[in-house]
């Protein structure tokens, strides 16, 4: 099965972590919650969520993953300024590696420079972000370009869930 990182900060959205998170570990994928500080525990927005920390930037590699998640909320905001994190998805990018990112998720691939000349979506607030980085924003479900798989809101995340199983070649069936 795949090795999955999802990147994860305070504040995240707890829907955009938790629904693409059941489904990639239900289809049997190894996940590694990859943060600012291990052994810490981030919570949702919401209230609803509080996850643990497994590994920083330092101790992962973007090479030993198969594919990268980032939810939205509020925590790629708060990523996108610690350049061990940027630097993480950047690796990504360069080593044309799967990218999935939800809502504010595309935030953090601004920071990285991976958004000129491509198709995304995300949520509404950053579409002016995301153009005037260079990206081509369209209004869709799910937009996958190349190596990138956005994905707008919360009402999405079955679509968005979908399109990350399917790009590891796994059937895709209605989650239980």
């Amino acid at each position: 099965m795949a090795k999955i990182a999802f990147v994860l900060g305070e504040d995240f959205e707890d829907n955009e972590f938790r629904v693409p998170y059941d489904r990639l570990h239900g289809a049997g994928h190894e996940i590694t919650i990859v943060g600012v500080k291990k052994n810490t525990f981030v919570e949702g927005k919401r209230g609803r969520e509080k996850v643990g920390i497994g590994a920083t930037p330092d101790e992962v590699r973007a090479e030993d993953f198969d594919l990268l998640v980032i939810p939205g909320g509020y925590s790629p905001d708060h990523l996108r300024l610690d350049m061990g994190i940027v630097k993480f998805v950047r690796d990504f990018g360069l080593r044309d590696r799967p990218i999935a990112a939800v809502c504010h998720g595309p935030s953090l691939l601004i920071e990285a420079d991976l958004v000129d000349g491509r198709r995304l979506t995300s949520w509404p607030s950053i579409h002016s972000d995301l153009v005037n980085a260079g990206a081509h924003w369209e209004d869709s479900a799910v937009v996958e370009d190349g190596n990138l798989i956005t994905s707008r809101n919360p009402g999405d995340l079955e679509a968005f869930s979908n399109a990350i199983l399917q790009r590891l070649n796994v059937p895709v069936s209605a989650p239980a």
